[in-house]
């Protein structure tokens, strides 16, 4: 039940494990691993060439992105389109192999339409295929409402909606379990109490640090949100909260006092992870209504066990939601 959180938030569903879903994962972690930019463009072209267009479920001129949906070999897709950031390492490169055409000079100020050289102009793109009606709203624009949910909400819809939608999450345990994303893994502890591995977000392209975006994910798989923490999980929590930080500080050379670590809720898929971004990167979702900070979590766990069991808790939900149905049904919207 995510929002639409713009920059192509990772899949809540495992992708399908016909020919063509296994072309779009080889593509991405060629793309991902760095491999020749022969195979990737080879990739890429088998996949996309046969995409037929149907419509445009939403885009965002101010965050260079788009999202498509369409149909690959008779099979329903979604394509999301993605400009890259400008990095500062390809500045040089881009001024002097450019070419330039004038569209406007008035006094001190020129405007031009700057033709980069292809490799600095890319365009991030994934493919989910084959895209289910689930997906297909998940990107689709839509108004979304602010849910008040108390403990008893969440006991008597929340939870009974959860259970019966049955969301699958088999590709986080395909990335606990090595089958999946073993090679993008920075960082791991496995105790299975209080281990978790920490990844890259598919959101961040790993070129910058000035939008890092990494994921820690629990090694126990009953905990699926935030009301599901009591004062037991503090360890846990310590644990992925410190550990994380050393972690990035070791391998991006960013000290904690320059993170941002909290939970969603409602979390878009059902199984505890944590989101670690860059204090000063908007990233989707970081917002009061659906964004806890870690450190409030734990203070709030360790004043009260019982914290999130009963505290009222608001979160957003688009307009075609299932869950907004049932708040509606409830009374409670």
């Amino acid at each position: 039940m995510a929002d639409t959180d713009t920059a192509a938030k990772r899949e809540t569903d495992s992708i399908g494990t016909d020919e063509l879903s296994q072309k779009a994962k080889r593509a991405k972690a060629d793309n991902e691993n760095g491999r020749g930019e022969d195979a990737k463009e080879s990739e890429s072209e088998n996949i996309l060439s046969g995409f037929k267009t149907s419509s445009v479920l939403s885009d965002s001129a101010r965050e260079k992105i788009i999202f498509i949906r369409g149909k690959l070999a008779d099979q329903e897709a979604v394509v999301v389109l993605e400009k890259t950031p400008i990095r500062e390492d390809s500045l040089a490169e881009l001024f002097s192999g450019s070419r330039l055409k004038l569209e406007m000079r008035n006094d001190i100020y020129s405007t031009y339409r700057l033709q980069a050289p292809p490799h600095l102009n890319e365009i991030k793109t994934t493919v989910v295929c084959p895209a289910t009606e689930k997906h297909i709203k998940k990107y689709q624009r839509q108004e979304s409402f602010l849910v008040e949910e108390t403990g008893e909400d969440y006991q008597s819809i929340t939870l009974p909606y959860i259970q019966k939608q049955s969301f699958s999450v088999q590709w986080v345990y395909n990335i606990l379990e090595k089958k999946a994303e073993g090679d993008r893994i920075v960082y791991e502890d496995p105790d299975p109490e209080v281990g978790f591995v920490l990844l890259p977000d598919l959101k961040w392209d790993q070129k910058q640090v000035d939008d890092l975006y990494l994921i820690a994910i629990a090694h126990q798989r009953d905990i699926g949100s935030l009301r599901d923490l009591t004062s037991e999980h503090l360890p846990l929590l310590q644990n992925i909260f410190q550990k994380g930080k050393e972690a990035i500080l070791q391998h991006y050379n960013l000290p904690a006092s320059k993170l941002r670590v909290y939970l969603h809720y409602q979390p878009s898929y059902y199984h505890l992870h944590v989101h670690f971004t860059k204090l000063g990167y908007e990233a989707p979702g970081c917002g009061v209504e659906r964004a806890h900070l870690l450190s409030d979590v734990i203070q709030n766990l360790q004043s009260d066990p019982e914290y999130y069991k009963t505290r009222t808790l608001y979160f957003p939900l688009r307009a075609d939601d299932g869950l907004l149905s049932k708040f509606k049904e409830a009374g409670r919207l």
